[in-house]
């Protein structure tokens, strides 16, 4: 146990799991097998592809449904699955099936995973993880199935249901379409965008909402927790929607020539992917620079804690902009839902954030640099997609240069295992402080 908390604490457990994962995922996609014309793809490409895949991001330098073969599309969903969910929840659910127990050790890796309170009841969650995993995927899945049915044969459309059901419940936007076109051609199609809106939903709200939500019959208790998650992301959501629809209402180049219903669906898609699924319905180059700079602030707010989304998490949003409200009104403490935010919540979610906003414009200033010929827009979109894990682009990945793409594969593995976890890998563990230093004063503002 020494040697554990010493060398190997959670955060560096979690740090190397996912390097290895992705290792591993970059290896098989450079077999012959994994590609359509049995070269196989060079090894940066495959480890940009790799890391997208593990970190549910679903930026790619190549158009995955023209480029791979379906050992290669199989690999990336496995790389998927296991990413959105976590490797702890996998090895988990095998040491079950063997009988093991499961350590301390790995209840305190599980804890730092889904960002949990607590490690009480922390296995009885996976388990309800996966089953409604499971269930979600699967209802995904025959209703993509069905639909795709009448575009192409019924193999094949049961295929590509369930890959699409599992990408964009795990909040990866990878696609099969080709041409790079994701799902443009299902902008107005109600049963496509509602279903995949709804999986999107749902993967990103954070499984301990949706364990709460679950045994609500029972308790009838809703943690503070589970009503800023869904208070700001209906809010986010709903709000979104108004102003994509308002602001592409007459762009002949996206929700122009559709019909009310069709304006309304597009602009739906539109509020719910950047929270991070990165699948899209409308073009993204065409859409306006207002929608650009909306879906850049949704990107990097992202989904709930402890679920497939990455960004800052909407709680550290609630929290920021509580904290604000409360110094503009002179009061003292920050309260929401009638409770007051301890000040260890508020100084993590300002570090979040702070760190967030550094990695953004760290990144956007080097791609500048490195990818020049472009309109900063394209930059700061790249830089703060890779950080949310999003996968929306506005056609730069597949241009980067090597060390542009080494640069957003970085971006990607910090923006899924946070900040903070890669701060605490990092550093050495915390000591507490023989002495306090007389107070300061600084003029704020």
């Amino acid at each position: 146990m020494k040697n554990f908390k010493e060398g190997l604490n959670p955060s560096k457990i979690l740090v190397m799991g996912f390097a290895i994962l992705i290792l591993i995922g970059a290896f098989l996609l450079t077999l012959p097998i994994a590609t359509e014309d049995g070269k196989g793809l060079p090894f940066l490409d495959a480890l940009f592809t790799a890391t997208s895949a593990t970190c549910v991001t679903g930026l790619v330098v190549v158009d995955t449904g023209d480029t791979f073969s379906m050992f290669g599309e199989i690999v990336i969903l496995s790389l998927i699955q296991i990413g959105g969910l976590g490797f702890m929840t996998f090895a988990t659910f095998l040491f079950t099936l063997l009988g093991k127990k499961i350590s301390l050790k790995e209840r305190i890796v599980l804890k730092e995973a889904f960002n949990a309170t607590s490690t009480a009841d922390i296995v009885k969650l996976v388990k309800r993880i996966l089953i409604f995993t499971v269930i979600a995927e699967s209802i995904g899945g025959i209703i993509l199935s069905i639909r795709f049915s009448f575009d192409m044969p019924t193999s094949q459309a049961i295929y590509f249901g369930f890959f699409h059901a599992i990408s964009n419940f795990n909040n990866a936007g990878f696609d099969l379409m080709g041409e790079f076109r994701s799902l443009t051609e299902y902008v107005d199609d109600p049963f496509v965008v509602i279903t995949i809106c709804s999986l999107i939903i749902l993967g990103g709200l954070g499984f301990v909402v949706i364990q709460e939500l679950y045994e609500y019959r029972e308790t009838r208790r809703i943690s503070l927790h589970t009503k800023v998650v869904l208070s700001t992301t209906l809010t986010l959501i709903v709000g979104a929607a108004m102003i994509i629809f308002l602001f592409e209402y007459g762009n002949d180049k996206t929700l122009g020539p559709l019909s009310s219903t069709g304006k309304a669906l597009g602009a739906l898609f539109h509020s719910v992917t950047p929270r991070t699924a990165g699948a899209n319905t409308l073009p993204m180059g065409d859409l306006t620079h207002a929608t650009l700079f909306l879906t850049i602030f949704l990107m990097f707010i992202g989904g709930g804690s402890g679920s497939t989304a990455g960004g800052i998490k909407v709680t550290t949003f609630a929290v920021l902009m509580a904290t604000a409200s409360s110094q503009l009104k002179g009061k003292q403490d920050v309260v929401l839902f009638k409770r007051r935010i301890v000040i260890e919540s508020i100084l993590k979610a300002l570090t979040v954030a702070m760190s967030g906003i550094m990695i953004v414009i760290i990144v956007t200033f080097f791609l500048s640099i490195t990818e020049q010929g472009h309109d900063f827009i394209m930059y700061l979109f790249e830089a703060t997609s890779a950080f949310g894990t999003v996968g929306l682009s506005m056609g730069l990945t597949p241009e980067l240069s090597p060390i542009g793409r080494i640069l957003i594969i970085l971006t990607m593995f910090v923006g899924r295992l946070g900040p903070l976890t890669l701060g605490f890998a990092i550093s050495k563990r915390r000591k507490k402080e023989a002495f306090r230093h007389p107070k300061g004063n600084i003029m704020i503002g």
